[in-house]
């Protein structure tokens, strides 16, 4: 089965391929779209509305995904891809972290992320998924993407960077989020 995904993200498109190994994941680049929703269920519904309209009749997904951290009033948030500035820049938004961080005895954080469906009916639903960790001191890891090498979940002692691609899907906001999609679906 085909699934539109709202995303020009090759890291994404790989995490759900492997999440959902019984679709058919088709990227749709939602270019143009202003992602102004204060939350990440907003801003996965403004991307898939974006495809929607040119996949009627078919499954259509978009995720918001984002790092809150306590001790930051749960920033990043929804500014996390761009957290130092335009553009996206992963290694300046991770310098940024650790430095807003400093002298911070309270580093727990969690990872949420949002996805919106819109059915081959066009109704819409969004579902979500969480992980609770902590924000390392220094990045470790090679695997992944964005903040993982900083971000380690509640019951390791490794970064989601220096797990395997089975045990970070396996716990991840994003996995859980799309295990609840997947229920959605029906497939």
């Amino acid at each position: 089965m085909k699934l539109f995904v709202a995303t020009h993200n090759a890291h994404k498109v790989r995490e759900i391929s492997q999440i959902l190994p019984s679709f058919e994941i088709v990227p749709d680049d939602p270019e143009g779209v202003i992602e102004d929703a204060p939350d990440f269920a907003g801003n996965a519904l403004i991307k898939v509305r974006a495809i929607a309209s040119r996949h009627t009749g078919s499954w259509c997904m978009a995720d918001d995904s984002g790092l809150e951290v306590a001790a930051l009033d749960g920033a990043p948030g929804v500014r996390s891809a761009r957290y130092a500035g335009e553009p996206s820049n992963t290694p300046a938004n991770n310098a940024l972290l650790l430095k807003n961080l400093e002298g911070a005895k309270d580093r727990r954080a969690n990872f949420t992320c949002a996805v919106a469906l819109v059915s081959p009916e066009g109704e819409e639903c969004v579902v979500e998924g969480r992980c609770y960790g902590r924000i390392a001191e220094a990045p470790s890891g090679v695997a992944g993407f964005g903040y993982d090498p900083l971000f380690v979940p509640d019951g390791f002692d490794r970064s989601f960077a220096e797990l395997s691609a089975g045990e970070k899907n396996a716990i991840s906001h994003r996995g859980r989020a799309l295990a609840e999609a997947r229920a959605k679906i029906g497939v």
